[in-house]
Formats: C-alpha cells, structure tokens, sequence
C-alpha cells in the first residue's frame, strides 16, 4: 500500500573519525551508507516508556547511532521489571526509570544525547513533548496513552511506530497521517474505539513472555530506521502479528476509515477509554456481559433489574427502555443500596462501561456478588443492537 517513503530526516553535516569507525558495519550496506547514517546521527526520536518495548528499542536505536533519544517515563524500576526490561539491572531497582535508562545508553554509545522527560504523558503536556521530535516510538500498554499518542501525532504531523504485546502475542504497525505518499493513516483508522473496560487485560494481569519484548522491539526500531533514512516499504497500512508459540507471522492490511471523524484537538482520554481502578477491572473480570447477551436476557423474559449509573441529563438524552437510574455516586456512597433488589440479578450500564465497573465493584463489596455490568455500556447498546437510539 504505502511503498517507499522520502527520508524523514536530513543528513548531519558530517560523522566523525570515531563514529565512522562505530558504524562501519552500517556504512558497508549500500542501502545504508554514509548518507544513511548521517541521517540517523541527525534523527529525534521520542520512546514513550522505557519498559518492555521501550527497553529494546532505546537499546538498538542508540546503537544504530540515532543521536538524539528522548525518553518518557515517570514510574521507578520495579524487580517484577526486570524479566522483560532489558534496559534496567538489579542495581537499579527504585531508580527513575527514565534515569537508568540514560546511564544504560551511554554505554551503548557515548555520542547519544539523551533528553529525559520524567513527567507522566497528559494531554496538557504531549503537544509540547512531541513537538521537537522526527519520530515517536509508542510501547505504552494502556488505551488512554495509545489514543493521546496517536492524536498528538496526527495534530502535529508527526509519524510513529505502535507496537503492543500480551502474553506470547505482539503486533507492530505505523501510523502517519500526513504521510507524503497520501495513503496516511492512524490508529483510530485500525482501532475507532477502545475496548470496554475489564475485556482486555493487561500484561500486569495477564502476563508477557520477557523475550517477546525483544521481538516486537527490535521491529519497531527496524521501521524506525527505515523511515528515517527512507530506505525498504514501512508498515504504513500493514499490521504484523507475531505468535510466538507458532512461530508466526501474519500480514494484515489497513486502509483509512472514511468514518474515522477528523482529530482535531486532544480529549480527556481516561473518559474516552473508561479507565478504571485495578478493583473495578477485577470486578468487571467475569462479570462483563455482551449487549447481545443482555438482549438475551430481555428476549427470554428473564426477571433482573437493570441500573443505569449515569447521571440525570444523561438518561433524559439516550436511555435503554426498562432501566431504572441510579447514579453512581449514589452507589458508591452506599446511598441507594437498599434500593436494590435482593431477590434478582442486577445488570449495571452507563455510557461506555467505566462508571459501572466502578458501581460493580462497590456492589460486589457489598454483597451483591452475583451483580454484573454491561460492556460498552448504552454506546455500545445503541452501535449494535438499537441503532434507532441517538448516541452523545
């Protein structure tokens, strides 16, 4: 689809005696060559995380001479971390991780500028972040981060590579809307919207095999380098996916979502994705249904209530028939529990499924442990089952 895309970066002015010598398996490759590696000396890139994707990659991009690196990330090395984070030692347990993955990178190569950003990515501060940088790298393991990522990317014109694994599985793609071909695209075009809260896990919950980072990293930085120096096709409109037990690979194509609506400033993503505590993702873990199945539930006459925890104007706007409106808060704060049923199931909504994972886990707490919520909450009730309802 995409083909060959121009250098993104233009060449430094020179290499040094002692950097010639560093690169010279670089410089022997035709495709490669002098040019290519002044451009990569000459490169900005942005890692977002320095964990189990990130470790790879600010490994080799500093060893393939990019020379300068920033790095993003506000959280300390964990020693749960070190089976996967090839970046960080024993010795660095407690330490910044960003700082002990600058001390890592100076001994891969000295002649790397290393810019450390310590502060947790928002949408007050990503504009600014990414605004001096050719290129992003984003390993990031939540949808909140990868939705900001990508929408900064797209509001400053700027390229990345998204990578993401779970377990023995990884997926490796690029994403550039401006890109100078006219066949850009971006994440949203592969993913419109996030996962109900409590379906995906993540890899703290789920696991990872530690050398899968090293697969899915070495990728990335491989596209990197391409577009940077312009050389091979990038996976701009592909997906690669890596099963690791089959020793797989498999192709999928992405084409632009004529749907997909044009990104035009950055949102509240933890809204948007529905994040929620780690004891609402628990509660939400088995206890998830289906708008098909609530459907079910309704077709087969089944006696259960079903809440709504959204807020008033929100239930005078959309609301599915037969719900009765509590909001949250008044769940939370134990208000309204003797307003619900004892001798039913209990069926919790909201808007796309964030408040009633909280609302769930606060009634699984009290005794209402058969309780579940449903998934995608009424977005996802009026997309696949009423479309006659308006959405907000």
């Amino acid at each position: 689809m995409s083909g060959t895309l121009p250098p993104l970066v233009e060449p430094a002015a020179e290499l040094s005696k002692e950097e010639v010598a560093r690169y010279s398996r670089h410089l022997i490759i035709p495709d490669v060559g002098m040019e290519g590696q002044k451009r990569l000396k000459n490169a900005k890139v942005l890692v977002i995380g320095a964990g189990g994707l990130g470790s790879p990659a600010l490994l080799y991009l500093a060893a393939a001479g990019v020379g300068t690196l920033g790095v993003i990330d506000f959280d300390v090395v964990d020693e749960s971390n070190l089976q996967r984070q090839v970046i960080h030692g024993q010795s660095d347990v407690g330490k910044p991780k960003a700082v002990s993955a600058k001390e890592s990178i100076a001994e891969v190569n000295p002649f790397v500028d290393v810019r450390l950003h310590t502060e947790q990515l928002t949408m007050d501060n990503a504009l600014d972040v990414f605004r001096d940088y050719d290129l992003i790298l984003d390993g990031t393991d939540n949808f909140a981060t990868r939705y900001l990522v990508n929408d900064a990317a797209v509001l400053l014109g700027k390229p990345y590579v998204w990578g993401s694994i779970f377990r023995f599985e990884g997926q490796v793609s690029v994403f550039w809307e401006d890109a100078p071909n006219g066949k850009g695209l971006n994440y949203r075009d592969l993913y419109p919207e996030p996962p109900p809260p409590g379906m995906v896990p993540s890899c703290a919950e789920g696991g990872v095999l530690g050398v899968l980072c090293a697969s899915i990293g070495s990728i990335m930085v491989t596209e990197a380098i391409k577009l940077i120096t312009g050389i091979g096709e990038p996976l701009l409109g592909r997906l690669i996916s890596y099963d690791a037990l089959e020793m797989r690979y498999r192709e999928v194509r992405i084409r632009k979502d004529p749907a997909t609506p044009r990104i035009t400033e950055l949102i509240d993503y933890e809204e948007f994705c529905g994040v929620v505590s780690d004891e609402a993702q628990q509660a939400a873990s088995g206890h998830t249904i289906t708008p098909a199945e609530l459907k079910a539930k309704f077709d087969a006459g089944e006696d259960f209530e079903l809440i709504d925890v959204r807020e008033p104007h929100e239930y005078e706007i959309v609301n599915i028939k037969g719900a009765k409106l509590i909001p949250k808060d008044r769940i939370l704060s134990g208000e309204a529990l003797a307003e619900l049923p004892q001798d039913k199931p209990i069926v919790l909504h909201c808007k796309s499924g964030g408040r009633s994972a909280e609302a769930l886990a606060a009634l699984h707490h009290a005794g209402f442990r058969d309780a579940t919520h449903l998934g995608g909450g009424v977005l996802a009730w009026a997309k696949q089952i009423d479309t006659s309802l308006p959405t907000y």
